[in-house]
């Protein structure tokens, strides 16, 4: 099912697609929100400040959700100022990040390791109707990238496990150890400095809010992919309502649409 958010948005002339990856493409790392929450919670609970467990999910909620595609750091850094206004003496925000990776890979690396045994194929792990997209975009001539805020290592070895590197001729983006040496506005800006590129030759689709932002500061279209994970079948109301306030212009549970969603992306319309 597609939402159109703002009737008529459409990119006919669109040269390139910008994509995240969790979330977007990968299921790799699905119910990681469910595991960063608990951990968070568990960190202000022992500064013992009398607050609720409910309390403490209202006060790291939004800024986990505001940081979804940045680097993980940036969540970490937000978990460690909480600690500070709470009177604590935080870790290094790179330790907390160490924690949840150790407790997220846990779970995906179960799923990265019958990856690599092939003991499944690769688009159990990718959102309904990927590869038939990307085959669709590629077809169409658009160059694409992949980008995200999960570390660059792991993103590339869990690009090629679900063997969707191949599609990404633009290239295949992650998180490095100095956080401010990449970002998805860094990437926007250096496509839209390319030879004969305009905000109107550029298209992204992305589960988190800073996608969707950058896009939307850019001039480009905006999907927004309201995951319901793991099964992305229907739309996530969370997801749903987090992603219309920062501007996406169609909002989608996956990509089985996509005989609806693309005439639309690509609609040309007359001038009025």
């Amino acid at each position: 099912m597609v939402q159109t958010i703002h009737p008529g948005t459409s990119a006919p002339f669109a040269r390139i697609a910008v994509f995240d990856f969790d979330g977007t493409v990968s299921l790799i790392r699905a119910g990681w929100v469910e595991i960063m929450v608990p951990m968070m919670l568990e960190v202000l609970t022992a500064l013992r400040t009398g607050e609720s467990n409910d309390d403490l999910r209202r006060a790291v909620e939004p800024f986990i959700w505001r940081l979804t595609g940045k680097d993980t750091l940036y969540q970490m850094i937000a978990l460690a100022e909480q600690v500070t206004l709470r009177g604590g003496t935080p870790l290094d925000p790179r330790e907390y990040k160490r924690e949840f990776l150790n407790r997220l890979f846990a779970v995906s690396g179960l799923r990265i390791r019958q990856l690599r045994d092939r003991a499944c194929a690769p688009d159990l792990y990718l959102v309904p109707g990927t590869r038939a997209l990307l085959e669709d975009l590629r077809a169409r001539g658009l160059r694409l990238y992949l980008a995200s805020g999960t570390d660059d290592a792991h993103l590339k070895e869990e690009a090629a496990l679900l063997d969707v590197t191949r599609y990404f001729d633009g290239g295949v983006y992650g998180a490095l150890p100095d956080p401010e040496a990449f970002s998805k506005r860094m990437l926007m800006e250096r496509i839209l400095r390319l030879p004969g590129m305009r905000p109107h030759h550029l298209i992204g689709f992305g589960d988190g809010p800073v996608e969707i932002e950058e896009l939307k500061r850019a001039g480009a279209l905006a999907v927004g992919l309201a995951t319901d994970e793991a099964e992305c079948r229907e739309t996530s109301p969370w997801k749903r309502r987090n992603l219309i306030e920062v501007g996406a212009d169609y909002i989608i549970p996956n990509y089985l649409c996509r005989p609806v969603l693309l005439p639309m992306l690509f609609a040309h319309h007359e001038p009025i």
